[in-house]
């Protein structure tokens, strides 16, 4: 049970942040079609995951109960990937297939190159 709430109480705040996130980019650039919210979401996600997966490998970080907070419950919350699907769907449901695989493909690749990088950097200190 300790690890359940501690899933819900990390997704709560992986879910503010990711809000937070988006609608600061979404006031900031003004619109358009791509999904860079979402975008840049993922790809920062799979960047922190990164990190924190290399250091909890090679340094011990996040034993116990803390790994499920923080990887379950923080990075669960924060990264969008059902959001991933639901706009990748409505741009092909609008006519919009190019833009739907860029967003879709884009993510994909900028999301594992950034989880290589961030536990590459961590690998390196």
């Amino acid at each position: 049970m300790e690890r359940v709430l501690l899933a819900g109480a990390g997704g709560f705040l992986g879910s503010a942040l990711r809000y937070l996130v988006a609608t600061w980019l979404l006031r900031t650039r003004g619109g358009g079609a791509f999904p860079l919210e979402t975008f840049v979401i993922n790809v920062t996600g799979c960047l922190v995951i990164g990190l924190l997966s290399g250091l909890a490998d090679t340094r011990g970080f996040f034993p116990g109960p803390s790994r499920t907070f923080v990887f379950v419950g923080i990075l669960g919350g924060y990264t969008t990937f059902s959001t991933l699907g639901f706009e990748t769907f409505r741009l092909l449901r609008e006519g919009q297939p190019a833009i739907a695989a860029l967003s879709a493909g884009g993510q994909l690749v900028a999301g594992v190159l950034a989880v290589w990088l961030g536990d590459s950097a961590v690998r390196m200190f």
